[in-house]
């Protein structure tokens, strides 16, 4: 384990150096409840996340999407990317104990590309989306309705209308690639646990 200080620097700086085997067992369980804190964080707040904004889009009320908006869009700074950050320190530190090479590794190379690939998406694309969803939601909480609601819009699609707004128009884009940007950690956690690749 020597170099470990070098990818945790925290240890030396930290409460104790790791000097004893006893000491090794609990850096061991750190990492593994950061990763397992971390997967819960991350799931749990990509999964909910959904559910709010469904929600609040289904009621097509301005007042209610702005206050989703804003929440979704705080929750995944603190909870996704924090959960993410947990995840990933606990996962790589997990790999780097174990002496498993990352990308060496096929369950691990195809679970930690996929979690990189949900993050990709993340940031790419859902976060400027839902900043811009949250801007146009303000707005129409402060004196306006959505312009088309999402029954409304949804009754003009089956008419063979194509009556639109920029925030349904944003929303189609978010619902494609957050469920896209959800799915691939979910199969990362199935390579994880069943490995069977």
């Amino acid at each position: 384990m020597e170099g470990i200080d070098k990818i945790f620097p925290c240890i030396h700086t930290g409460w104790y150096v790791i000097k004893s085997a006893r000491d090794m067992n609990s850096l061991y369980l750190i990492l593994k409840t950061l990763h397992i804190l971390g997967s819960i964080l991350f799931l749990g707040n990509i999964i909910i996340t959904a559910w709010w904004k469904l929600m609040a889009d289904r009621r097509s009320d301005a007042v209610v999407v702005a206050f989703a908006q804003r929440q979704i869009t705080l929750t995944d700074y603190v909870f996704t990317a924090g959960g993410a950050a947990l995840l990933a320190i606990g996962g790589l530190g997990l790999a780097y104990w174990y002496g498993i090479g990352f990308w060496h590794t096929p369950w691990l190379s195809w679970g930690l590309s996929l979690f990189i690939a949900s993050g990709v998406i993340w940031v790419a694309i859902l976060v400027p989306v839902q900043t811009k969803q949250a801007r146009l939601a303000r707005s129409l909480a402060n004196g306006g309705p959505i312009p088309v609601t999402y029954r409304e819009e949804l009754m003009s699609r089956e008419a063979g209308r194509r009556e639109r707004s920029e925030y349904w128009r944003l929303g189609r884009i978010w619902n494609g690639f957050g469920l896209l940007a959800t799915l691939l950690p979910l199969i990362a956690v199935y390579l994880m646990v069943f490995k069977p690749v």
